[in-house]
Order: C-alpha cells, then sequence, then structure tokens
C-alpha cells in the first residue's frame, strides 16, 4: 500500500518504561481466519514482512493521543503504539476500531482499563455513584476539588471518569485562571491546593488533558502551580528559570513556527518531568508513562522536521567548519548538535541510519577534530558526547574515515590521536571524560564489531593503522612514568595513577584480543618489563592492574611469551612483591598467588621449570597455600619423566647397537671379487643406534674429511664409502652419493677399483639413523638450566 495516511510506525514499550522502534510499514484492518477476527495488520515498507498482527478485542482499551497515535496493551506490561504519519489514517483506523467494539469514534479511549475485581465492585455500585461530578471551580471550593482528585487515582475507572469531566467545558482553563488569582492575592493555602490539584491531573495519565495543559497558554501557569509544594518552606523559581535563565538560542533561525512551538513545548514539559515532579513511587510508576510518551513522540517530530531541512543542516555545518566562525558561536553550534544526535536516538533504525550518514557526508568528523582540541571544557564535552553517539552508531564509518587520515594529515591531528590526548589530558579528578573516551578507544579497536566489508580487510587494515599511529602515542604516558623503577615518582600521584590504570585497563584488552599486533608491539618495546615497574606504587589499584597484564599476558599460553619472560626474569618484581607484603592476606596477595596457581594448573613447563630453578629458595617458606609445592611437584615429576625418558631411549640405543652386530653376518653378502655388500633395505629397518654412531664418529675422526656424516633433509645421516661397488656403479645402493674420496677411483674401463685402505669393519652405503629431536632438546634444555639452579632471591 503506498498511500501515506496508512503510514505508520510501530512502537513497543519495554521494561524500562521506553518505547523501542519496531519499523515502519503500512497498516491495514481485514479479517484474519487464523484469529477469528478483525485485526490490525502492519507490513514492513522494506521488504513487505509482517510488522504487526493484532485481532482488534472487544474488550481492549485502545487509546487516541494527539490525533495521530493508537495506544493499547495486548498483555501485562506489553503495551504497543501506532504512530502514524497522518491524521486522516489515524483517524480512519481509529473508526475501524470503534465499529468492531461498537463505541463512539468521538471517544478517545474505547474501553475503562480496570481489572476484573473493581468491575465486580462496580457493577454492584448504583447506577448513579460512579458519575464523577466535579464542584464549580471556585476559590473556596479548591480543597474539595484537591479532595476528590487525590481521591480517584488508586481506581482506574474513577480517573477515567474525572479525565473525561476534567476536559469537558473547559474546566482545567479555569483552574489555571484560579492559579492567577491566588497568587495575586498571595492566598497560600490555594496555590497549595492547586498544586495538589495539577500534580493528580498529570497523575490521571491522559494525553488529551496533557494537549490542553501543556499547549503555549496554559503550561506556564501548570510549572506556576508546581511551584507551590506544601512540604516546601518556600516556592520554587522555575517560571523565573524557563523564562530568564534558559535561554532558546536559535544557532540558526528557524523559519517553521510549527517546529520552535514544539521544540519550546518539548523543553519544558521534559522540565516537569525531570525536574520538578518528584520521583514517583513504587505505586505511581505507572502513572506517567503517557508523558513518557508524550516527549518521545515530540522529539521524533523534531528531529524528522530538522532532518528534512537540508538548507538548515547545510548552513549549520558550513558555520561550523568556517575558520572565521567565533569561539562562543562554534560552542552554540556544537551543543545544537549535541542535543541534535540526542534527540536523534528516537529515530527508528533506517531513519537513524539516514540521519548519522547524512552528518558524515556533511562532514562531522572533520569538525569534530576541531572542536575537540579546543581549550574549552564545555565544548571538548559536548564534542565527545556526539563522538560517542557516532561511535555507537557505527564504529566501521569512525574508522574508515581516520584510516583515510594519514594521507592528507600530520599523525599528532589524527582523529583517533586528538581522543587519546583528549584523554590523558583530562583534568577533572574523577577522569570522568577519560573513561568514556577510554571505552570508546575500547570499542573501535575491538575486533568484535569490525564487521568484515566486501574487502575482507577491515580488522587487518584498521589495526596494522593503529599500532602504526596511534599505540605509541597512547603508551606515551605509561613509557614516562616508568623509565626508571627507582627514580619514577610521577605515578605515586592519585591523577597519573589512576590515568596510568586505564591505560593499562586498555592494554590488557588489546593483549586478549589482537595477538599479533600486541605480541610485537610488547617484544619490541619490552613493555612488560616497563609495565611491571608499577608493582612498585604506593597505590594498590595500580599496582594490581600491573599484575593484571602479565596474567593476561600468561594466561595467552603462548611460548613466545613464556619465553620472553623467562629471558628477562619478569617474575622477580612479582615475587618480590608478594614478599613484600609479608603474611598479610590483601587483595593483592591473593591475585599474586592466583596468577601462579594459574601456571600450575594448567601445567605451563617452562614457566614452572624458571619458578623453580630460580626462586624456590625464596618462596619455600610460603605455607599457608599449597601452591608452591604444588608447583615443586610439578617440577619433579616433569624431571622423573624425561630421566625416564632418557634412560629409555639409551636402552634403545645399546639395544639397536647389539642388534646390528649379531645380525651383520646376515646382512653381508659377497660378490664375485669377494667384497662385502650390503642388502638393499628399507630404511625404516635401520634405527638409530646410539652405540654404533659413536664408534663410526671415533673412526671418522681419523679417516679423510670427506668420509664425514651429511645429515639429510630427513633428519638420518647419510655416510659415502669408495670401497662399495654399489655406490659407484648404481646398483645396490639407488639413494647413495657417490664416493669422491682420493682413495677411490673408477678404472678406465667404467668397473669399480678396488679401494686402498678398506675399512676395519663392514660398513653400509647410507646408514638411517632415526633421529629422536625431544630427548636431544631434554639435553640441551638440562645443559641449560643447570647453571641457573640457585635462587636468585633470598628467602
Amino acid at each position: 500500500m503506498s498511500d501515506t495516511r496508512r503510514r505508520v510506525k510501530v512502537y513497543t514499550l519495554n521494561e524500562d518504561r521506553q518505547w523501542d522502534d519496531r519499523g515502519t510499514g503500512h497498516v491495514s484492518s481485514t479479517f484474519v481466519e487464523r484469529l477469528k477476527g478483525i485485526s490490525l495488520l502492519v507490513r514492513a515498507e522494506s521488504d513487505g514482512s509482517l510488522l504487526l498482527e493484532s485481532k482488534i478485542s472487544p474488550n481492549t482499551a485502545y487509546q487516541k493521543q494527539q490525533d495521530t497515535l493508537i495506544v493499547w496493551s495486548e498483555a501485562e506490561n506489553y503495551d504497543l503504539a501506532l504512530s502514524f504519519q497522518e491524521k486522516a489514517g489515524c483517524d480512519e483506523i481509529w473508526e475501524k476500531i470503534c465499529q468492531v467494539q461498537g463505541k463512539d469514534p468521538a471517544l478517545e479511549i474505547t474501553q475503562d482499563p480496570i481489572d476484573e475485581s473493581e468491575e465486580e465492585r462496580f457493577e454492584e455500585m448504583p447506577e448513579t455513584s460512579h458519575l464523577v461530578e466535579l464542584p464549580p471551580c471556585e476559590l473556596a471550593r479548591l480543597e474539595e476539588i484537591a479532595d476528590l482528585v487525590t481521591s480517584v487515582l488508586s481506581s482506574p475507572i474513577r480517573r477515567e471518569k474525572l479525565a473525561l469531566a476534567l476536559m469537558s467545558e473547559g474546566y482545567m482553563k479555569k483552574l489555571l485562571q484560579l492559579f492567577q488569582v491566588c497568587e495575586d492575592l498571595d492566598n497560600r493555602e490555594g496555590l497549595h491546593h492547586l498544586y495538589e490539584i495539577v500534580r493528580g491531573v498529570l497523575f490521571l495519565n491522559k494525553a488529551a488533558l496533557f494537549e490542553v495543559m501543556f499547549s503555549d497558554d496554559c503550561i506556564m501557569d501548570v510549572v506556576g502551580c508546581l511551584e507551590f509544594d506544601p512540604s516546601l518552606v518556600q516556592p520554587k523559581k522555575h517560571r523565573e528559570f524557563l523564562t530568564k535563565t534558559a535561554k532558546f538560542k536559535e544557532v540558526i533561525p528557524i523559519t517553521d513556527s510549527e517546529l520552535r512551538q514544539k521544540i519550546h513545548q518539548t523543553y519544558r514539559v521534559q522540565y516537569i518531568q525531570d525536574i520538578i515532579l518528584p520521583t514517583p513511587s513504587v505505586f505511581e510508576e505507572n502513572f506517567l508513562s503517557t508523558l513518557t510518551s508524550f516527549i518521545f513522540f515530540n522529539k521524533v517530530e523534531i528531529v524528522s522536521m530538522l532532518q528534512e531541512d537540508e538548507k538548515f543542516l547545510t548552513e549549520v555545518f558550513a558555520q561550523l567548519t568556517d575558520e572565521a566562525t567565533e569561539d562562543c558561536k562554534r560552542r552554540e553550534l556544537v551543543n545544537f548538535f549535541k542535543e541534535f544526535c540526542a534527540f536523534s536516538q528516537t529515530l527508528q533504525p533506517q531513519n537513524r541510519d539516514a540521519f548519522f550518514k547524512t552528518l558524515a557526508n556533511l562532514g562531522i568528523l572533520p569538525a569534530l577534530e576541531i572542536v575537540m582540541g579546543m581549550d574549552d571544557l564545555q565544548v571538548r564535552a559536548a564534542a565527545t558526547d556526539i563522538f560517542s553517539y557516532l561511535v555507537e552508531f557505527s564504529p566501521s564509518m569512525v574508522r574508515e574515515f581516520v584510516m583515510q587520515e594519514p594521507q592528507q594529515t600530520d599523525d599528532d591531528v589524527l582523529l583517533i590521536n586528538v581522543v587519546i590526548k583528549q584523554m590523558i589530558c583530562d583534568s577533572d579528578p574523577e577522569l570522568g571524560g577519560a573513561v568514556q573516551l577510554m571505552g570508546l578507544l575500547r570499542t573501535l579497536i575491538d575486533p568484535e564489531n569490525m564487521l568484515a566489508p566486501t574487502n575482507k580487510t577491515e580488522k587487518t587494515e584498521f589495526l596494522s593503522f593503529f599500532y602504526k599511529y596511534c599505540m605509541q602515542v597512547l603508551t606515551v604516558p605509561l613509557l614516562a612514568s616508568t623509565v626508571d623503577e627507582k627514580n619514577c615518582k610521577d605515578n605515586n600521584k592519585i591523577l597519573t595513577a589512576q590515568l596510568l590504570a586505564l591505560i593499562l585497563e586498555l592494554l590488557t584488552f588489546c593483549v586478549e584480543h589482537h595477538t599479533y599486533h600486541i605480541k610485537t608491539y610488547i617484544m619490541n618495546k619490552d613493555l612488560l618489563r616497563r609495565v611491571l615497574v608499577l608493582m612498585n606504587s604506593k597505590h594498590t589499584f595500580l599496582a594490581l592492574c600491573a599484575l593484571r597484564f602479565m596474567r593476561r599476558i600468561i594466561g595467552q599460553k603462548d611460548e613466545y611469551y613464556n619465553r620472553y619472560i623467562v629471558k628477562g626474569n619478569l617474575f622477580e618484581p612479582v615475587i618480590n612483591t608478594l614478599l613484600d607484603n609479608g603474611t598479610r592476606y590483601n587483595l593483592l596477595n591473593s591475585a599474586i598467588i592466583e596468577l601462579f596457581e594459574f601456571i600450575k594448573v594448567e601445567d605451563i613447563k617452562s614457566l614452572i621449570a624458571h619458578i623453580i630453578d630460580n626462586y624456590y629458595k625464596a618462596l619455600e617458606s610460603i605455607e599457608y597455600v599449597q601452591t608452591f609445592k604444588g608447583l615443586k611437584g610439578r617440577y619433579e615429576q616433569e624431571k622423573d619423566r624425561q630421566t625416564l625418558r632418557l634412560n629409555r631411549s639409551v636402552s634403545r640405543y645399546r639395544r639397536d647397537a647389539r642388534t646390528l652386530d649379531e645380525d651383520e653376518d646376515e646382512e653381508m653378502w659377497f660378490n664375485e671379487d669377494g667384497e662385502a655388500i650390503e642388502k638393499s633395505r628399507p630404511e625404516e629397518e635401520f634405527p638409530e643406534s646410539f652405540g654404533k654412531y659413536m664408534e663410526a664418529k671415533k673412526v671418522k675422526e681419523s679417516d679423510n674429511k670427506e668420509n664425514f656424516p651429511k645429515r639429510t633433509p630427513t633428519g638420518s645421516f647419510k655416510f659415502t664409502f669408495s670401497h662399495s661397488a654399489g655406490a659407484a656403479n648404481g646398483t645396490n645402493g639407488a639413494n647413495c652419493k657417490p664416493a669422491t674420496s682420493p682413495t677411490s677411483a673408477a678404472s678406465p674401463n667404467g668397473s669399480p677399483a678396488k679401494s686402498a685402505t678398506p675399512p676395519a669393519t663392514p660398513v653400509t652405503a647410507m646408514v638411517g639413523l632415526v633421529d629422536y629431536p625431544d630427548d636431544e632438546d631434554e639435553e640441551d634444555e638440562d645443559e641449560e638450566q643447570s647453571p641457573r639452579k640457585r635462587p636468585r632471591l633470598g628467602s
């Protein structure tokens, strides 16, 4: 359906009593066989999918608000709303609903929202008792009117009847005229009654009453009534604030009078809800849901009207980016955009997408670079809020912009570096701005929200960009504060310590999510050593941040990290902190113990060996936990396994050597010339013989250099000897290399010549030795670790 009359937005009320946009489509009313009745159907205008299918129930209370809204509840805590683009469409559907329920379309609510128990009580009452008769609107009757309004709030049906009565014959306007009389006479008792009346009327939760009360003629009198709270000694001056202090600034003149009126109304109603009205009690929390809806739909209308005015937005951006614009004017423009972005959150998703894309095309990000670098704290704060809206909406859009910057600007003025510097230079003692900016940076560098575009390279390209241009800026305070662990005093300042903690939190996030890039950066900058200097900080929270950084690194269980830690003896500052902490049972003690417990439970062998070899003497006295004894036990178990494995290997070597000697005669046969030739066997039948290898090694030390074994690409050793006829003529030794020793030569006719010095024992043309890399590595590790087995820390 293409007509705009039926074009609607579908909203549902969430648990926080806020309206969630479910999409835009076209509504129709038709009989649905499955539901056995006339139903409201809304099909999405984008793809025709069904957004809403709701049977018009005869007992459901439908309410029409602001001429373009229909609101109802389908179940407990499940409220729905249709917001029509045009009043005609709303009236058309409203008539259909009233027709199904047999109601007069002139009503603004089709049913009384009462529960069964109240309905039963209501039926038992006399016919006239449920009619609300308002006293005459006179000064002498104000107390009576206030009592009546207060008494009906606990009864939904009586609230409905009172609302109908108040809307008849202009009763609300008459009441507000009495307020002016009471104020002129300084009639405090009457003013207190009017406060109770107006507050109670707001709690009736009726949009039709709000339209009257919040009109230009009445809203300031409503605010005036709410100034005279009987619980206050002196009345508040809300009207003075709204008319004199809160000035409406048009950064660019708004020519649409309806838009200007809507902006004024929305601001004042928001002020009433947030500032004037007291926080509702548990029993009153649903009384103002219609007031919330009133404000919400006003904001939707304001943003839509502004967004459609392309000339207005273009002019705003032109002045915002113009170098000639005065600072105060730019400040107003930034604050306007902040409010504009805040209001945009009420838009439906597709309209919000179009809104932010429009801002991006007009140049909002380059403009933010300018204003975020200004000295004005208010301007920077507003720019930060705008940036947060953009990052929340589309991190990819921001990333795409910043990756294009290095081609046309210096590193110092890159948008992300501007954000980092603002975070570093935050002068707020609470570091509120720095915390907000750190959260935005984490969102930008989080691979989880890097949705791969068409070229699938966003993650790789952006992280490469970030570590090339931005990481060095982020770590400047950290590196500057840890130059010398003996002389770094700046990290004892609370503001600096809090900032370093924020930076460490971001770096810890990088360790968990970036792997390769952060690993390279840590290794190149020796970053972990610098971070562990902070273990000496007098601020325990900062020492814990440094420890958490190391814990996250070890948690990766990456041998590159482990070798880096072992080589740098980086456990030393952690163990020193543990020993300095003594027997105090605190968070620092628990965190350090947990680090070693993790290493034990995960059985990280390289770290366990390093800790026991170097630090066990200092740790063995700690007996209030079994962690270090457990590490020692793991260490001993691994040593026993290595010894057993080594003994088995040596035993295998000796057995294989004996087997080779015993079977030697069976493996040899003689040719016609009486030369011993080895039978050709598959390589797997030649296990490595440790004894044979050592014997061959001694023989080769006195032989020609050409007879040294050469390791093949597969790890076996290859020997060449001149006396082997098979090796020379290619028979019975196809895998052997021809001998080039001076002791061998071929005869002119091509027949093999005899060796000048035959070997003392028969040897093979190729000896395939089985390589045991694990055993060799273990022997090497034992040899390397043995000099370091003395503890480096005193107990």
